[in-house]
This record gives structure tokens, C-alpha cells and sequence, in this order.
């Protein structure tokens, strides 16, 4: 490059430096700097480079300075991200198990460079490994494109949906054969990233899990009406198709132990109202389907929660109970 063209590009330098090495704790000297900016071709002497960091604080930038003894120092303290805010997102993508081994490495080294280089390095330091069941589908990331570029578009994709059969071998469902589906909302739950679709033939939707969808190919036609107003209220069907609600609604009173109010005010919300009946247990009346979700979240916490109305759900419960006992009876042998 001329040199006259790495002078062209001198305050944005001036701006990379101090945004990815400096911070309050680690300011850096105008000597320092201007060597820094020599060594990448573009001239500057400690003089110049005052015109310039008053030129750039006249724009916004907001370059901060101090005195390391005598000589002048600057940093930049203002980032897009806080250490905190990092931390949680370095989190997040850590115990994500659609998010690859190889990846969770190269999207943790970004997120930390936000911070700039010092604080990468604390934020690295203080890293705790989760141990998430990393999937290892490397072209989930591809995928995740096509399908936005789908949704912001509003067009159909065919795509072809995998499974993990008792082999542990990844293989295509309907021996690879294609499925045409409209795509609604890319949802996050449970630790995997699911494409909810709509399917105008069967009207029907169905959720897919991101890492077992493959070769992925955007359609011309546009989605029908039905599935956009599914993605107009997609938060509503998120929480349905996601959480206990895709049975017939309920008003069901429970009693339970009160070290169970926090899965309790987790599942049904904060403003939950609750009853204490005595030193140890609570009551609370909540509005649940009663689908297979249901039962599987009540059934994990044993004797620690009953069904106390309606009468007709809790002799279902007591059956289903029994069902359980009779059949751990049969594999048993008795």
C-alpha cells in the first residue's frame, strides 16, 4: 500500500489501538503509541499524534488521558460491553449444546476480544468449563443462515431432518428424503436451537431441532397467510408448543413442600399466589394443559407434590402412578 494511504487510515488505527489494548488500568503513552503506529507504515511523532486525539474528542470518540509521570497517556474506557455482560454471554454460549466444541472455542475468543485485550485475558482466566453435550454437527452455523435469510424473506425451504437411532450414527429420516416446510421462527430452549415450521398440506406445525437439519434450499414461492400469522404470534406458540401447554387447559390446585416454591414460581411465573397450609407446605392454583410434559415435570418431584383439585386430574394422577408401579413390578420379575 502507498504510504500516502496508511496515512489516510491513521486515526482509525489511532482508534483500533486504543479500543483493543488500553483500557482505565492500562493506558498508553503517546510514545507508545506513535511507535505502535510506525511500526504499521504510518508516520507519526508524538506532536502529531496530540492533533489527532484532540481532532478525534471533537468527533466523540472520547479518548481519555492522564499523566504516567511526566508524559501523557490515553485509554478508552467506553466499550459496547461490560465485563459482567460478557461473562454471561461467554456463558451462555459454553452450556449450549447445539454450539459445537470447535466453535464454542472460536466464539469465546470473540466475545472476550469485545472487551479488548486486557480484559480478554481475565475474562479467559476466570473461565469455568461447563460440561454441556456439545451436538457435533459443524454446518449447524450455515444452516442457522439459510433459515433467517428464509424467514426475512418469507419463503418456503425444503430441507432434510435427521435422527440418532440406537447406533449413536447420525442418519436421514425417509432415507433422505426432502421435506418442503414453511419456516416460521428460529426458537432457543432446553439448551437446542429449534426451526418451527409450517406445513400447509397437513396444516400442521412442527418444531425441528437446528443441529439435525441438513441441505437446506430456499424456495421462490412465498409462505402462506396461515404461516405468517403463526410468526405474528410466535412468542404465544413458543411457549405452547415449548413448555406444559399443548393439552386442555386446566385450573389445577397443587400442594407440595415449601423447598419446591422455587421450580414452582420458575415454571408457572413470579406472581404466582401462594398459601402456606402449615409450617412445611404450600398450595398454589395455576392454569396448566395437561399434556405429557405436565406429568413428566409433576412425577419428578415424587412425594414432594400432590394433586389436591380437580378431583377428576388427581385420580388420573393416582392412576398414572400405579401404571408406573405396576410396570416397575412386571420388569422386576414379581
Amino acid at each position: 500500500m502507498p504510504q500516502e494511504n496508511y496515512q489516510k487510515i491513521k486515526l482509525l488505527k489511532i482508534m483500533e489501538i486504543l479500543r483493543q489494548e488500553t483500557d482505565e488500568e492500562h493506558p498508553m503513552t503517546k510514545v507508545e503509541l506513535a511507535a505502535r503506529l510506525v511500526a504499521m507504515n504510518v508516520s507519526c511523532s508524538p506532536r502529531s499524534l496530540i492533533r489527532d486525539i484532540k481532532l478525534l474528542n471533537e468527533q466523540g470518540y472520547e479518548i481519555m488521558e492522564r499523566l504516567i509521570g511526566h508524559e501523557k497517556a490515553y485509554f478508552v474506557c467506553d466499550r459496547s460491553f461490560s465485563v459482567p455482560e460478557l461473562k454471561i454471554l461467554i456463558d451462555a454460549v459454553q452450556a449450549a449444546s447445539f454450539v459445537t466444541e470447535k466453535k464454542t472455542g472460536e466464539l469465546v475468543d470473540k466475545i472476550a476480544a469485545l472487551g479488548g485485550s486486557h480484559r480478554a485475558a481475565i475474562l479467559k482466566g476466570n473461565m469455568v468449563k461447563f460440561n454441556a453435550r456439545k451436538h457435533r454437527n459443524e454446518t449447524v452455523y450455515y444452516t442457522v443462515g439459510y433459515l433467517e435469510d428464509a424467514i426475512k424473506q418469507n419463503r418456503p425451504v425444503t430441507l432434510k431432518s435427521s435422527a440418532v437411532p440406537e447406533t449413536g450414527q447420525r442418519a436421514f429420516r425417509r432415507d433422505g428424503a426432502e421435506y418442503v416446510m414453511e419456516p416460521v421462527a428460529l426458537v432457543f430452549n432446553e439448551d437446542n436451537y429449534y426451526l418451527i415450521t409450517y406445513n400447509e398440506k397437513h396444516e400442521a406445525t412442527t418444531n425441528y431441532r437446528v443441529d439435525r437439519i441438513d441441505s437446506v434450499r430456499i424456495l421462490d414461492d412465498p409462505i402462506s397467510e396461515t404461516a405468517r400469522s403463526i410468526r405474528r404470534k410466535v412468542a404465544r406458540y413458543t411457549e405452547e408448543a415449548f413448555k406444559m401447554f399443548n393439552g386442555q387447559q386446566e385450573t389445577v390446585t397443587l400442594r407440595f413442600a415449601d423447598k419446591l416454591i422455587g421450580p414452582v414460581l420458575d415454571k408457572f411465573g413470579e406472581d404466582t399466589k401462594m398459601t402456606r397450609v402449615d409450617d412445611h407446605t404450600i398450595e398454589a392454583t395455576v392454569q396448566v394443559r395437561i399434556a405429557p410434559t405436565f406429568w413428566g415435570w409433576l412425577f419428578q418431584f415424587g412425594t414432594d407434590m400432590d394433586i389436591v383439585e380437580p378431583e377428576a386430574l388427581k385420580e388420573e394422577y393416582k392412576n398414572k402412578a400405579a401404571a408406573l408401579i405396576n410396570r416397575q413390578e412386571k420388569y422386576d420379575g414379581r
